[in-house]
């Protein structure tokens, strides 16, 4: 073996040295031997410096041991070659299972702290993860905490495929791991690890979510899962149910909705808790908070007197909420894909949960919906939480409708009317409820229900700003579905009285626009449909008489009229065809009114 020659005999005897220099020579020859990978001679050099000296060494690097007869500036020396020859050391599990390594892990986590080394922060991060037995020194107070800090910032900063995206994946699953342990037992540790465990996922757009989608279906995934139920189904204090109920919503973020109902299979664990119980658990932890948050909220703000420690409770408890109903809409999601095979092939779930589940979700929007109308009663429209709470209404309402529905119909307007904290109009609010508007429009009485307090107007403002966009990111769903509940108010519209104002022109010139960025026909269709409906209402002379629609508008109108009929639609696109066929349907109708129209149309399409 290529260690075993002169260089291990010379580095064991010298540290087998009685003084300190003879030692320090001896590991600086050591950190070749354990490069070279020979266990033996490893484990032969751990035996022979053993782990006092190390322990020591540590000491006086992180400042703890004095320095004798040497400048205070070689700490770092010291400390680098400490950390080298115990990582070195590590490498063999003979050696990293020993109880001498394994206690230097709260000097190692000091270290971590402390460095301001890349290198070293390294080294210590990956002999932490080398140390099997880590987990159990992570129980002593504060040690946790020095070492999380680092693994944050890592995961903040990481490179796919780098060594420090492993080094943190394998100290996270540490804390998976003391998460995990004495289920029944729920100690500082443990809430610590939990705490620790949704900062670190909880962080968006984190270079190490995509690092741990890329592991294959494991056993820290169902630790997680062992873990968030041992704390839900046992009396803990409500903060430290929301930090689970986090977590849950954390883990749906970075793997999918579906991660709730997979079936994960936990090997040294006989009794973990089967799927659909732990669906409902989920569900139902995360109903009973939100309940208790909102009669809460509704009493800080409508009834108590008004004081700084009230706005700060305030403000607590909507970031809670938003917790809450974050983690109900991947939940309605996850519920939605089980129900219409869009999800994972097998699911897991039983039908009698779903409906369970869904028994759930209609109790607590109700009571979603009781919190708008106290706030309307209060008159109060402006509010993250009035607009978290629009939301999930909407997302609800998207599956489900026809779901509460004479509630919805009665606060309709007021959702519509609602604002976030920094929005100087609504917006967002109407954005949540197309989903659903899409669907009741496509009956009469939907129509009747959006004209009674004219919303559709707002649903057009909200279509002219998506077009404009004004820096704001806008998902082009939303546009699609409110041209779609335009579309079908237009199509309603002998059944429902329409006065003709400015916003329609103010539309057609905005969907003119949108059009004229693309060339696919997702957009063109839809909106040279509208388009037609529009014209259908005026003529060519009332609109060239209307603010800024001139001669080159109504020419771009006219070019993509064209586009639309010179559009062919696939035979399976049934909704494409069905807006060609409104198209020349329309066309027909009002060509004579619009002359200028018709005349470059028909030097191109034969109608």
């Amino acid at each position: 073996m290529a260690a075993s020659g002169p260089p291990l005999e010379d580095c064991l005897r010298l540290l087998r040295g009685e003084r300190d220099e003879q030692k320090l020579a001896g590991l600086l020859v050591a950190a070749n031997i354990c490069h070279a990978g020979d266990t033996d001679a490893v484990a032969k050099v751990y035996h022979t410096v053993g782990p006092r000296f190390l322990r020591r060494l540590l000491n006086t690097g992180i400042g703890l041991g004095k320095v004798e007869g040497r400048k205070e500036e070689e700490r770092e020396a010291y400390l680098w070659l400490a950390v080298t020859v115990l990582a070195g050391l590590a490498r063999v599990p003979e050696v990293a299972a020993d109880e001498g390594v394994v206690s230097t892990v709260p000097l190692v986590a000091e270290v971590v702290a402390k460095s301001i080394d890349p290198a070293i922060t390294e080294e210590c991060l990956e002999l932490l993860s080398l140390i099997e037995d880590a987990a159990c020194k992570f129980c002593e107070p504060g040690v946790v905490d020095m070492v999380f800090l680092q693994i944050l910032g890592l995961a903040l900063s990481l490179t796919d495929g780098s060594k420090c995206t492993e080094l943190a994946i394998n100290l996270m699953q540490l804390l998976v791991h003391k998460l995990k342990v004495d289920t029944m037992i729920h100690n500082a540790v443990k809430f610590d690890a939990l705490h620790m465990l949704t900062t670190l996922l909880s962080q968006k757009e984190s270079p190490l979510h995509d690092s741990l989608r890329s592991i294959p279906a494991s056993i820290w995934e169902s630790h997680i899962r062992v873990g968030i139920t041992a704390i839900l189904q046992n009396r803990v204090v409500s903060s430290e149910k929301l930090h689970a109920i986090l977590l849950a919503e954390c883990m749906m973020s970075i793997l999918g909705e579906d991660w709730l109902c997979e079936d994960l299979e936990v090997q040294d664990d006989q009794n973990v808790l089967p799927v659909d119980k732990f669906v409902l658990l989920v569900l139902e932890s995360a109903r009973v908070e939100v309940a208790v948050l909102l009669n809460e909220l509704a009493y800080l703000k409508y009834e108590s007197s008004k004081t700084s420690q009230t706005d700060e409770a305030v403000s607590q408890k909507q970031r809670n909420l938003a917790i809450l109903f974050s983690l109900i809409e991947r939940i309605i999601k996850m519920i939605s894909n089980a129900t219409s095979g869009e999800g994972a092939p097998i699911q897991a779930i039983r039908e009698s949960t779903i409906m369970q589940a869904i028994t759930g979700l209609n109790e607590t929007i109700s009571l979603v919906l009781d919190f708008l109308q106290d706030a309307k009663d209060h008159g109060q429209r402006k509010g993250d939480d009035l607009l978290a709470a629009a939301r999930i209404v909407g997302s609800y309402l998207a599956e489900a409708p026809y779901a509460c529905k004479e509630k919805t119909g009665n606060l309709l307007e007021f959702i519509f009317s609602i604002e976030g904290q920094d929005e100087s109009s609504p917006f967002y609010s109407i954005c949540f409820m197309l989903p659903m508007l899409s669907q009741i429009t496509m009956e009469v009485d939907g129509c009747k229900t959006l004209a009674s307090f004219g919303g559709y107007k707002a649903v057009i403002d909200c279509l002219v700003k998506m077009t404009e966009q004004d820096g704001m990111v806008i998902d082009n769903g939303s546009m699609f579905l409110a041209c779609d509940t335009i579309i079908n108010f237009m199509s309603n519209r002998n059944s429902v009285h329409i006065p003709v104002d400015s916003r329609f022109i103010r539309l057609l010139k905005a969907l003119v626009t949108w059009a004229g960025t693309t060339d696919a026909s997702s957009v063109t269709m839809p909106a040279s449909c509208l388009c037609a409906m529009l014209l259908d209402l005026k003529s060519e002379e009332f609109l060239l008489s209307c603010y800024h629609f001139d001669a080159k508008t109504l020419g771009s109108l006219s070019e993509l009229i064209i586009r639309s009929l010179q559009q062919d639609i696939p035979d399976d696109d049934r909704e494409q065809f069905n807006q060609k066929q409104i198209i020349v349907s329309g066309y027909r109708r009002w060509a004579d009114r619009f002359p200028h129209v018709k005349n470059v149309v028909e030097q191109h399409v034969s109608v």
